[in-house]
Formats: structure tokens, C-alpha cells, sequence
């Protein structure tokens, strides 16, 4: 059940995106040059919220979005987005949300509360993988130190700068943009990214 200030930025959210997109939050950056990675993305795993291993080389030939995610951010409306994506999308691209507390504290509950949140408000159906750290610390999770080292990825060192930051890795393994928190997954730019 979402609590009241849940509630509360699920109504703004429309709001804080739009104010929040001529900053740092509505960063995009493309891989022009198709460079690839100097290290298989394919080679990485990542733990789901139930505890399975997920191998990044099962997705070999779609595409995927890496998406960080809090349940108390002004961000957290666009789950529905991207549970709207992975219907319409769910063939051709693998979505993966990766919970975290790294911003603001915005995600203080633990795997099975954050899993029962996103089903009950936004009946999310993509994985979610196991809560942990996305910034560059010494417990960064293993695909974002790949996401965010251009000596493993080939040339992106771009952390997410919030919550709701948005990897997507092409059929081949190769990062081919990053989208920031104010972009929504359904905007034109975007889909035409995951689309094409």
C-alpha cells in the first residue's frame, strides 16, 4: 500500500519531471560512435529480489534497460511507465529495475516490501533485482561498474544522477545510451532509442 507521501508525489510527478529536465536530471547521453566495450556486457550477473541469479547473457539479442529505482522519489510514477513499456515491449527489450537507497535515502524498505509496492501500485511485472549500491563506492553492483566505466563499457563514466537513471545496452551488448531521470520512458527520444 502506498503511504500518503507516496500518494502525494505520485500526483506531482508529471510536475517535478518537467521542472527537473533542463538540469543534470535530464541528461542524454548517446553512444554516436557505436563504440563497443572493452568487456562483455554478457559476462555480468546480478541477484533478483527472490534471491535467483540473473545472467545478462540470457537477453543476447534484445535489447535492455537498466533502470535504478527508489519507491519515495518524485520520480517513482514513472514504474507505471515502464511497466507500460514492457508490455508493449516485452519481446524485444528486457527491463531490469535495480532498487537503491543511494539517493536522499528514498529507499529505505527491503526487497520484499519493494517488490510488494511496485506490484500492488503499479502492477509491475519486469524483474527487479536485489536492493544495493549504484553510485561509485566500494559495494557498487557489478553492472553498474560496468554501466559506469568506459574502460569496461567503452565510454561512458556517467553515474545515474538520481533515481530512475536509464541505461539501455543493445542486442549485441553495447551500451548505447544513457537517459537521466527526467526523461521518461515513453517520451519520443526514448523510444526511439529502444525502438530502433
Amino acid at each position: 500500500m502506498a503511504s500518503f507521501k507516496q500518494k502525494v508525489m505520485r500526483i506531482l510527478y508529471p510536475i517535478v519531471r518537467k521542472m527537473a529536465k533542463s538540469g543534470k536530471n535530464g541528461t542524454v547521453l548517446n553512444n554516436e560512435q557505436k563504440i563497443a566495450p572493452k568487456e562483455p556486457f554478457y559476462a555480468q550477473q546480478a541477484t533478483l529480489n527472490n534471491g535467483q541469479n540473473i545472467d545478462f547473457s540470457n537477453f543476447s539479442g534484445k535489447k535492455i534497460l537498466i533502470v535504478n529505482t527508489a519507491s519515495n522519489c518524485g520520480y517513482t510514477g514513472q514504474y507505471a511507465e515502464l511497466q507500460s513499456l514492457h508490455k508493449k515491449l516485452g519481446d524485444k527489450l528486457a527491463i531490469i529495475a535495480f532498487p537503491s537507497n543511494d539517493f536522499m535515502e528514498q529507499e529505505k524498505a527491503d526487497d520484499k516490501d519493494i517488490a510488494s509496492f511496485c506490484q500492488v501500485n503499479y502492477g509491475v511485472t519486469f524483474p527487479l533485482a536485489k536492493k544495493g549500491v549504484v553510485v561509485k563506492k566500494t559495494e557498487q553492483q557489478p553492472v553498474f561498474q560496468w554501466l559506469t566505466n568506459s574502460a569496461a563499457n567503452g565510454w561512458c563514466d556517467h553515474v545515474p544522477d538520481w533515481n530512475f537513471g536509464k541505461y539501455i545496452i543493445d542486442e549485441k551488448g553495447t551500451l548505447t545510451h544513457y537517459f537521466g531521470p527526467s526523461i521518461s520512458p515513453l517520451e519520443k527520444d526514448f523510444l526511439e532509442a529502444v525502438e530502433k
